[in-house]
């Protein structure tokens, strides 16, 4: 895979309905429940809009001109403002493995820093295998129970790093 492929760019509205896709087809594929996650969250139909404020910011991936995933960064809601979310971290499988999860790991954790969060915080689910052993190598930390107010009570992982 060439870098020359890959452009990691802000979401633009005219990416919701290619971002939700590969975000529920991801639930789909690894068998992971819909309810209490972000198969059913309002902002996975609407992630351009749900991505404007200050103090949050979500990434697209495209690689050879079609977009293959994305992450963002959000205040964690209903908690200290100094804590943000690693939200929405889906790929679609013809890009897993080649890099590109923890070069936007590196990209969302640099921007949360600039936007003055202290401490990032997330949660997955334990079918998500590759993906928290990105979250362990990159100094994510096992928590015991969710903080916050995410909404998502079918997610068993969770996980802290300060930044």
């Amino acid at each position: 895979m060439s870098k020359n492929n890959i452009v990691i760019r802000e979401i633009n509205k005219d990416d919701n309905p290619y971002i939700e896709g590969i975000i529920k087809a991801c639930f789909h594929e690894f068998n992971i429940p819909l309810k209490g996650t972000a198969y059913e969250d309002i902002e996975t139909t609407q992630m351009f809009e749900s991505y404007q404020k200050e103090n949050e910011v979500y990434f697209v991936v495209k690689y050879n001109g079609e977009i293959v995933g994305g992450a963002g960064i959000k205040q964690l809601k209903d908690f200290n403002k100094e804590y943000c979310e690693l939200q929405k971290m889906y790929y679609s499988p013809t890009v897993r493995g080649k890099g590109i999860g923890k070069k936007m790991l590196q990209k969302c954790l640099k921007k949360a820093k600039e936007l003055g969060y202290k401490t990032c915080y997330l949660e997955s689910a334990s079918q998500l295998k590759a993906a928290i052993h990105i979250y362990e190598s990159f100094g994510f930390q096992h928590l015991e129970e969710p903080l916050g107010n995410t909404g998502h009570f079918s997610c068993g992982i969770w996980m802290i790093k300060e930044i």
